[in-house]
């Protein structure tokens, strides 16, 4: 199959009516946020996105997104290569529908549409990469080349005794009594 370049933008709508499906690859130098969080990125991202009316008549997007990053480790400040395979399922939503969350089922996204019907497929993409990515990449503990036992964080110095503050008032009923 020939890989073709997605659009940048859509209109959910009139692809969901016409139940279109779109199988292709997005450049990923055109998603900057994601080459900025990455050491590297692979040049393509996979994807596959189809349009349709549901059951209630919602219009709603569902696909696959699928690239390999390059990440720093944060134990041992080395490359790491991180698979992103990410799943996803829209529905837009114009201004005022938003407040319409009762009759949107829990498993649909809403994205808003521009005003001119359209939604952009391009940022929604990357935003969903860059969740897709962890928190804190690590390789694998037995891979990483620094240790359970090279961890060191520092020795922590045993407390100095302090003075009891209630010292002061135990003198002051001795000498009470």
């Amino acid at each position: 199959m020939q890989k073709v370049k997605l659009p940048h933008s859509v209109e959910p709508t009139k692809s969901a009516i016409i139940r279109s499906d779109y199988r292709g690859i997005i450049a990923s130098k055109d998603m900057e946020r994601l080459s900025e969080a990455v050491v590297r990125c692979s040049d393509e991202v996979d994807a596959e996105v189809q349009f349709e009316k549901d059951a209630q008549g919602l219009t709603v997007f569902h696909g696959h997104l699928a690239t390999q990053v390059t990440l720093i480790c944060q134990r041992c400040n080395g490359e790491i290569d991180y698979p992103l395979d990410v799943d996803f399922c829209f529905t837009p939503v114009q201004g005022e529908n938003q407040n319409n969350e009762d009759i949107i089922p829990e498993a649909y996204e809403q994205v808003e549409v521009d005003d001119h019907g359209e939604v952009n497929l391009l940022q929604i993409f990357e935003d969903e990469l860059l969740l897709a990515m962890p928190i804190v990449p690590l390789h694998a503990e037995e891979v990483c080349s620094v240790k359970r036992d090279d961890m060191s964080f520092g020795k922590i110095e045993p407390e100095h005794e302090r003075k009891n503050p209630f010292a002061v008032l135990k003198e002051l009923k001795r000498d009470q009594e």
